[in-house]
C-alpha cells in the first residue's frame, strides 16, 4: 500500500481518512474495551453508501482485511483490526430519524442506543434497545438484541423492518420481507457476516413516558431468599416486566449484590409486583418512578471507556442457589488476590414472546435458558489480564453450571453477543463454534454467504464459511 495510493484514496472519499502516521490514529483506534484495540493501517469515517464501496475497493485492491466499526463495543475486538481498514460509521452515520405516523425509526449504523431512545420517546414511542445505552445499534441488532422490553416485544431484530446493505462486490441493496429476503432473514442474528450495514429501520411501538426501575441493593447474606423471590417472580413475570441480579464485589471492597428491577408502568404497581425482593430489605433502595429515557442509563457506570474487558456469555435454565452462592464466593476470592472488577450479571427478561418466533424465521438461535454473563475488567495501564481473566470466567462459568442439569447443549452456549469467543483472530475453534452458535441454520447462511460474500470479507463474527 503506496502513501500515493493511500493519498488518491483519501481524495477519493467524502469522509475522513486516519493512516497510522496521524496524531489522531490513538483516538481512531481506540475502543469500548482497551484490549479490543488493534493497530489498524487504514481508518475511514465514512459519510455515506459509497464511502464504504469505496472502502471495500480499496481493502481488496491492497489486499487489506477488514473490520466495520458501529459503535466499538465489542470487548473481542470485532470492530477492530490489526494491520487493516476499519469501516467507521461512529462519526457520521450516525443519526436517528423518527417517522411517527409510521412508527419506524430510521438509525445510522454508527449510532448509539441513546439516541434511539430520546429520538423515539419525544414521540411517545420505543422500541427493543440496549440495556448499557453507549452500546451500537449494529453489533447489538445484528446478533439478535435482548433488551426491557423484549417481554412484550422480543429481540431487537423481530422490531427491524429493513436494512441497507452493502455487500462485499460493492452493491448497495435495500434488504427486507420482499426484497432480498434471504438476507433480511440472514442479518437478523447472523452478525456482520454480510456487508455492512448502514441504516437500520426498526419498529416502534407506544411508550410511556416514565417507568419504574432503579438499582435496589443488598447484603450477600440476603442472596438465598433474593434467588427463591426471583424464582418466585419469574414464574408468573409478564410482558412489562424485567429484572436483572448481578453479585460482584461494592467500592469498599465487601461482596455485594445489585438488583434491578423494570416494570414499565408506575412506582406502585411496580413495587407491588416486587414487593417479595423489596421486603428482604435492601440496605439501599434507589429504585423509583423515572423517565424512560434513562432506563438504559442504569448500568453505565458499571460499564466505562477504557478499562480492559473480559465477557463470558453463557445461560441457566433457572436460578440454583449452591451454584450461584459458589459462583459469587470464587469472584470474591478473585477480586480480592487479582485486579478485577465487575460480577456476574443474570438476566431476567421474560421469554415468551422471544420465543413465539420460528427457529428458522432468523438466523438467531433462540432459547428458553435466561442469560447470565460473568463480566471481568482491569486497569489496562497497568497490565494486560486478558488470558488470567478468560481462565477465571470460564472458572465461574462452569461453576454456575452445576447445578443446570436440566438444560441442553444448545442453551448452555447462551447470547451470541456474550461469546468472547465469536472473534476470527481466536483461529480455528471459532468456525466450530460459529457452527453451533447458528444451529440448524447454519446451512442456510452457509448458502447466502456463498452469494453475497463468497471470498469471506467478512469475517470478524463468528464468521461463516462459504457453502
Amino acid at each position: 500500500m503506496s502513501v500515493l495510493a493511500t493519498t488518491n484514496f483519501a481524495q477519493s472519499v467524502k469522509g475522513d481518512v486516519v493512516t497510522s502516521d496521524h496524531p489522531d490514529h490513538p483516538k481512531a483506534i481506540a475502543r469500548w474495551a482497551a484490549n479490543a484495540e488493534r493497530k489498524a493501517k487504514v481508518i475511514v469515517f465514512v459519510k455515506n453508501n459509497l464511502d464504504v464501496v469505496s472502502c471495500l475497493q480499496f481493502a481488496r485492491a491492497n489486499h487489506l482485511a477488514i473490520a466495520v466499526r458501529g459503535g466499538g463495543h465489542s470487548a473481542g475486538g470485532a470492530s477492530s483490526i490489526e494491520d487493516g481498514l476499519v469501516i467507521d460509521l461512529s462519526r457520521y452515520m450516525n443519526g436517528v430519524t423518527v417517522d411517527p405516523s409510521k412508527k419506524l425509526a430510521y438509525v445510522g449504523g454508527g449510532a448509539l442506543w441513546e439516541a434511539v431512545d430520546k429520538a423515539g420517546i419525544a414521540h411517545g414511542l420505543a422500541t427493543v434497545a440496549g440495556t448499557v445505552n453507549h452500546t451500537g445499534v449494529g453489533g447489538l441488532t445484528l446478533g439478535g438484541g435482548y433488551g426491557w422490553l423484549s417481554g412484550a416485544y422480543g429481540l431487537v431484530i423481530d422490531n427491524l423492518a429493513q436494512v441497507t446493505l452493502v455487500t462485499a462486490d460493492g452493491s448497495i441493496l435495500t434488504v427486507n420481507e420482499t426484497e432480498n429476503s434471504d438476507l433480511f432473514f440472514a442479518v437478523r442474528g447472523g452478525g456482520g457476516n454480510f456487508g455492512v450495514v448502514t441504516e437500520f429501520v426498526l419498529r416502534l411501538h407506544p411508550q410511556r413516558s416514565t417507568v419504574y426501575c432503579g438499582i435496589l441493593m443488598f447484603h450477600v447474606s440476603a442472596l438465598e431468599k433474593l434467588i427463591e423471590a426471583t424464582q418466585h417472580w419469574l414464574e408468573s413475570a409478564g410482558e412489562n416486566e424485567g429484572l436483572l441480579q448481578m453479585t460482584t464485589v461494592g467500592p469498599d471492597g465487601n461482596p455485594a449484590i445489585a438488583v434491578f428491577p423494570f416494570f414499565n408502568g408506575t412506582e406502585i404497581e411496580g413495587r407491588d409486583r416486587f414487593k417479595a425482593i423489596l421486603d428482604i430489605g435492601p440496605v439501599a433502595d434507589m429504585s423509583k418512578e423515572m423517565p424512560f429515557e434513562q432506563l438504559n442509563s442504569l448500568q453505565n457506570p458499571m460499564a466505562g471507556h477504557g478499562r480492559g474487558v473480559y465477557m463470558k456469555g453463557f445461560a441457566h435454565k433457572k436460578p440454583h442457589y449452591p451454584s450461584i452462592a459458589s459462583a459469587h464466593q470464587k469472584f470474591v476470592a478473585i477480586a480480592k488476590s487479582h485486579s478485577f472488577q465487575g460480577g456476574l450479571l443474570y438476566e431476567y427478561f421474560p421469554l415468551a414472546k422471544v420465543n413465539s418466533v420460528a427457529t428458522n424465521a432468523t438466523a438467531f438461535r433462540r432459547e428458553v435458558a435466561p442469560n447470565v454473563v460473568v463480566l471481568l475488567n482491569w486497569d489496562p495501564k497497568i497490565q494486560d489480564l486478558s488470558e488470567e481473566a478468560r481462565k477465571n470466567a470460564y472458572e465461574l462459568a462452569a461453576i454456575v453450571s452445576e447445578g443446570q442439569s436440566e438444560i441442553t447443549s444448545s442453551e448452555s452456549l447462551g447470547y451470541s453477543n456474550y461469546d468472547p469467543e465469536g472473534v476470527e483472530e481466536l483461529g480455528d475453534g471459532v468456525l466450530d463454534r460459529a457452527k453451533l452458535v447458528f444451529g440448524e441454520n447454519y446451512p442456510r447462511l452457509q448458502a447466502i454467504k456463498k452469494r453475497y460474500d463468497p471470498g469471506n470479507m467478512f469475517n470478524k463474527w463468528f464468521p461463516i464459511v462459504p457453502a
